[in-house]
């Protein structure tokens, strides 16, 4: 007798892959022939070492940039962001592509494209929507996400070729020289490379990364504080030319290339303030390294006093935290009692804290933010809880 047949059961509609899909059709009149996707992420340790050719921890969220995509032979470019209103953008590929003041978001699309561009690339055009549930300001890299997007979406319009190591290189560049934040590599090759399940341990001096398996029972929280952050107008970039000065003083390419012993030996006529800033680098390269190996082997209690370590150093040698999120930080870790770790994460100024913890323990962390908790706007933080993901790709049909 045969079996009845079973079907699988349907797929549920993705609001936000519909709202794409929608601000598409409206705003170019037919469906579009590719969707991407590139998550954003969250840094479980190592702040600012990125640009300091020094070692990184983290993980791509499944939180994520979509861009709905169909070819153009004209050369132009044409998009609507479905998270500005349908505000709409377009630009020729033909020779330099401007700074457009009065749009933002269209900056990280025309730097992307600008970047191929130079690089000799001859971009037939798109038409492109975008559309994102990544938080924006909140130090989770929603600009990144965008940005390897939008270039694996031309890369799979136009066969160009590109390995996710060079999306996130293109990417960077677009960022430090169009948009004008000088960051690191970490955002976006982490969106780019990110691996379901694990963080990974990135060397940005030679863009190698290393799958660091996150336990089975491991939640990622993160929470917003209520303060917004913009790189680009913070003092970001007088931070990292402030490493630079004191890569140059030790003679080194890098204050990758420096320890704490060479640090405290050779400080004698550097700046005090600057000294601070790159302690913070030496000492946070190791903790990373050390963060790495307490993940790895399921030792939350030592990944705890790491994070701390951060969070303090943060605070008080690289002073790129805030009192509303340094509150945060000591809520998180008083009710985790030693048993994860919590920090603040992304490049400073507001923004987020992220805390590890068992599975358990969320609902207990999060009352406690709750109930101890209120931004200067007297706002509730925002606490998301999220999953390691894999970095950008195609999404399925």
């Amino acid at each position: 007798m045969p079996m009845p047949r079973t079907d699988p059961p349907p797929v549920p509609p993705d609001p936000l892959r519909e709202r794409l899909r929608a601000s598409f059709v409206a705003a170019f009149g037919a469906p579009p022939q590719r969707i991407v996707r590139a998550p954003g992420r969250v840094n479980l340790l190592g702040e600012h070492t990125d640009y300091n050719d020094g070692f990184v921890l983290p993980c791509a969220i499944d939180y994520q940039t979509l861009v709905a995509a169909s070819p153009r032979d004209d050369g132009r470019i044409r998009v609507v962001a479905a998270d500005c209103g349908d505000a709409r953008d377009a630009f020729d590929t033909g020779g330099p592509i401007a700074h457009r003041a009065d749009a933002p978001w269209s900056n990280y699309l025309r730097g992307v494209a600008e970047m191929l561009r130079r690089r000799g690339v001859a971009l037939r055009g798109a038409d492109l929507a975008i559309a994102g549930d990544v938080p924006q300001g909140a130090g989770l890299s929603s600009s990144a996400s965008l940005e390897v997007a939008v270039l694996q979406a031309l890369d799979a319009l136009q066969g160009l070729g590109l390995d996710a190591t060079e999306i996130a290189q293109l990417a960077q560049r677009a960022e430090n020289d169009f948009v004008g934040c000088q960051c690191g590599i970490m955002d976006q090759l982490i969106s780019a490379r990110g691996r379901a399940g694990h963080a990974l341990l990135i060397d940005c001096r030679a863009l190698a990364a290393r799958p660091v398996p996150l336990p089975v029972d491991l939640a990622v929280m993160i929470v917003h504080s209520r303060v917004e952050r913009g790189l680009v107008g913070s003092q970001y970039n007088e931070r990292r030319q402030q490493c630079e000065a004191a890569a140059r003083h030790y003679g080194v390419a890098a204050l990758r290339d420096v320890d704490l012993a060479t640090l405290e030996a050779g400080a004698a006529g550097l700046d005090p303030r600057v000294l601070r800033r790159a302690r913070h680098i030496v000492t946070e390269n190791q903790r990373t390294l050390d963060a790495a190996a307490a993940l790895a082997a399921g030792d939350l209690p030592r990944l705890g006093r790491l994070m701390a370590a951060s969070h303090l150093s943060m605070r008080d040698d690289f002073e790129i935290t805030v009192p509303a999120v340094d509150d945060l930080a000591a809520i998180a870790q008083h009710a985790l009692a030693g048993r994860g770790g919590a920090r603040m994460t992304g490049g400073g100024f507001g923004g987020c804290v992220v805390a590890l913890m068992p599975q358990a323990l969320v609902g207990e962390v999060r009352f406690a933010i709750d109930t101890h908790y209120r931004a200067p706007g007297g706002e509730r933080a925002t606490v998301w809880v999220c999953h390691a993901c894999d970095g950008a790709g195609a999404m399925p049909d």
